[in-house]
């Protein structure tokens, strides 16, 4: 089973990972967490995770600790999300501000994902504050993961995105618009969020919303126009 874990076939791989989780044994819990460390594939990857669930607790979380302070980026982005999938809310106490903002996207981005699902009620607004600080950080997807953890938050997000939309670096500003536009209306798209959120930082508030008034004017005219044709 070992050698299946290790396999060449990302296949061979998956079907192990689901045959140790299928039959759990406290044997294969040095293996899973080391394969999690390594693993390329993303759905063999999950499958070891969910393996790790399937072992006691009490073994489990003390060796996927050891991995938070892993050199290798991988180790580290995996055993955040083991915790996340085990859900133990005392491993709260595990997720340090510098995980939050550590430098390899996927470890930061795994980490705000798993500090949402484990903060305390009353620490939520500290969590906030800590988020927001990640704000117009990486590319789309890195932005659009910080948004919904900030959104998953709740309302408890306000003060912090509105003191950061007044920032002065434009990026940081059009993230925090977007992300209340996103938590005011989940429906909205992020990319359409982004682009408005964008507009508005670049004429300002007030301009914007001339900017919207006229247009939303000519489009009332318009119709009319045709009406009357």
């Amino acid at each position: 089973m070992t050698n299946a874990l290790g396999a060449e076939d990302s296949s061979v791989r998956l079907q192990a990972a689901l045959a140790v989780g299928s039959n759990p044994d406290p044997a294969f819990l040095g293996t899973l967490v080391e394969r999690c460390a390594v693993e390329p594939d993303f759905f063999v990857r999950d499958m070891l995770s969910w393996a790790l669930t399937r072992l006691p607790p009490e073994i489990t979380l003390p060796r996927v600790r050891q991995e938070l302070d892993s050199e290798r980026p991988r180790a580290r982005s995996q055993a955040l999300h083991t915790l996340s999938k085990i859900g133990d809310k005392s491993t709260w106490a595990w997720i340090t501000r510098d995980m939050l903002r550590d430098a390899d996207d996927e470890v930061a981005r795994t980490a705000w994902r798993v500090a949402v699902v484990l903060v305390p009620e009353g620490e939520k607004k500290e969590l906030a504050a800590d988020l927001v600080l990640q704000l117009g950080r990486g590319d789309r997807d890195v932005q659009l993961s910080l948004s919904r953890a900030l959104v998953d938050l709740g309302d408890v997000v306000k003060p912090s995105l509105e003191g950061a939309s007044e920032s002065s670096d434009p990026a940081v500003a059009a993230h925090a618009r977007a992300t209340e536009l996103l938590r005011q209306n989940p429906e909205t798209g992020f990319d359409a969020a982004l682009a408005e959120a964008k507009r508005v930082v670049a004429l300002g508030p007030d301009r914007a919303a001339a900017a919207a008034a006229a247009s939303a004017g000519t489009g009332t005219a318009a119709e009319a126009e045709g009406a009357d044709c």
